[in-house]
C-alpha cells in the first residue's frame, strides 16, 4: 500500500491572493523517491525553498525557488561529493490532459513552461521532483581538474598515480603510424 503524497494541494484551498508553502525536502523524502524509483542518485541531500501558487482563472501559476546540496557521484572518479543546488522555475498548469505531440515536432520556450493537471488537487511532490531532476548536472564533477580512474587498472588518479604505463597508446590508429613507406 502506498502512503498518501503529503504534498497534495487541494485546489479550492489556493485564495485568490496566493499561497505559499514553505518546502524542506530531507534525506527520508529524496531517499523514497529512490525507492519508488531507482534511477535517481540523491538519496542524502537536503532541498529547501518556498513555492507559490497563484490562480489565474482555472490556470494556476507556479512559481519557486528552491536551494541547498545533493549527494552525487562524480563522473569521473565515481567518487561521492555534495553539489551545491538552486533553481527559480515558473511554471503554468492548465486544466486537461496534455496532447500527445507529433513525432518530431518542435517545442517551443513557452512549452516547457506549460504543464496540465486534473482533478481537484496539484500533485506538488511530482512537480518539485521534476524541478530537482532538471538541477542536476548530466556529468557532474567533483572538481574540474579531476584527474578520473586509471583505464587499466581503476585507481583514482587523484589520489594516487598508477603503475601502468601512459605512454604506450592504445589506438587503432597508433599502428599505421608506425608503417614505413
Amino acid at each position: 500500500m502506498t502512503a498518501k503524497k503529503a504534498l497534495q494541494i487541494s485546489i479550492k484551498a489556493i485564495p485568490e491572493t496566493g499561497l505559499e508553502i514553505a518546502i524542506d525536502l530531507g534525506p527520508e523524502w529524496l531517499a523514497r523517491w529512490h525507492g519508488e524509483d531507482p534511477g535517481l542518485e540523491f538519496a542524502d541531500a537536503r532541498i529547501t525553498g518556498l513555492v507559490r501558487l497563484e490562480k489565474h482563472g482555472r490556470d494556476i501559476l507556479v512559481r519557486g525557488r528552491l536551494a541547498g546540496h545533493l549527494e552525487l557521484a562524480c563522473s569521473r572518479c565515481l567518487e561521492s561529493f555534495a553539489a551545491p543546488a538552486a533553481i527559480d522555475f515558473d511554471l503554468l498548469l492548465v486544466p486537461g490532459v496534455a496532447a500527445a505531440s507529433a513525432e518530431g515536432e518542435e517545442l517551443s520556450l513557452t512549452d516547457l513552461d506549460l504543464d496540465y493537471y486534473t482533478g481537484e488537487a496539484l500533485d506538488l511532490e511530482s512537480l518539485l521532483r521534476e524541478q530537482i531532476i532538471l538541477m542536476m548536472p548530466l556529468k557532474p564533477l567533483c572538481d574540474e581538474t579531476c584527474k578520473g580512474l586509471c583505464a587499466h587498472c581503476g585507481t583514482s588518479l587523484n589520489r594516487e598515480t598508477c603503475p601502468c604505463q601512459t605512454d604506450a597508446v592504445n589506438s587503432p590508429f597508433a599502428h599505421p603510424a608506425k608503417l614505413k613507406m
